[in-house]
C-alpha cells in the first residue's frame, strides 16, 4: 500500500508535468492524491517542500531509467543507440525538461538546482558510455551534450508540431551522424 506522502508526491509529479509547478496549487495536489488535508501539511508544510520532493523524485526516476539503459550489459555503443532510440511519449514532453520553462522552478535556487543536477548527471552517464565505446573524453562530452540536446529538442519539435515523428526523425538523423564515430566491427 502506498503511504500518504508517496501519494502526495505522485499526484504532484503528475500535475506538475501537466500544468507546471507555478500553476499547480497544493489544494489540487491534495484532491488528486486522495489523502486528507492534515497529511499534506504534516509531510509538506509549504508548497516549496512539496515541489522540491516532487521535482527531485521526477529527476531521480527519469535518471534511474536512463542509467539502467546506459549501464546495461552489451557493447557501450549499442547501449547509447538503444537509449536514444527507446520509446518516448514525444507529445507529452520530458517531465524534467519541461521544468526548465516553469518560472516557479527556474527562479527558485533549490528547485532549479534539482533540475540542473539531473542534466549534469545525465550528461555524465551518456559521456561515460561514449568513453567506454572508445571516444576520447572531450569528444565523448560533446557527443553527450548533442545527444541530450537532440532528445530535448525532439520533445520541443514534437510538441510544437503535434507530430511525434519529429522526435523520431531527429533521433534517426543524430544516430546516422553518430555512425561515423562507431567502432569498426570486430574482424573488419
Amino acid at each position: 500500500m502506498v503511504d500518504s506522502r508517496s501519494r502526495l508526491v505522485e499526484a504532484a509529479q503528475q500535475l506538475f508535468a501537466q500544468q507546471g509547478v507555478g500553476a499547480t496549487s497544493p489544494r489540487e495536489v491534495l484532491a488528486a492524491s486522495g489523502v486528507g488535508q492534515g497529511s499534506l501539511y504534516h509531510h509538506f508544510p509549504t508548497k516549496h517542500d512539496l515541489a522540491f520532493a516532487a521535482v527531485t523524485a521526477t529527476a531521480a526516476e527519469t535518471l534511474g531509467r536512463a542509467r539502467e539503459q546506459l549501464r546495461a550489459n552489451g557493447p557501450a555503443w549499442d547501449r547509447v543507440i538503444a537509449y536514444l532510440d527507446r520509446p518516448r511519449d514525444a507529445l507529452a514532453g520530458c517531465r524534467v525538461g519541461r521544468l526548465t520553462a516553469d518560472e516557479a522552478v527556474m527562479t527558485d535556487d533549490e528547485l532549479r538546482g534539482g533540475v540542473a543536477s539531473y542534466f549534469v548527471e545525465l550528461l555524465d552517464e551518456v559521456a561515460a558510455a561514449f568513453r567506454e565505446a572508445g571516444l576520447p573524453a572531450e569528444a565523448a562530452a560533446d557527443r553527450a551534450h548533442a545527444a541530450v540536446a537532440v532528445i530535448q529538442g525532439g520533445y520541443v519539435l514534437s510538441r510544437a508540431t503535434q507530430d511525434a515523428e519529429a522526435m523520431r526523425s531527429a533521433i534517426r538523423g543524430f544516430v546516422a551522424l553518430l555512425q561515423t564515430d562507431a567502432p569498426a566491427p570486430a574482424g573488419a
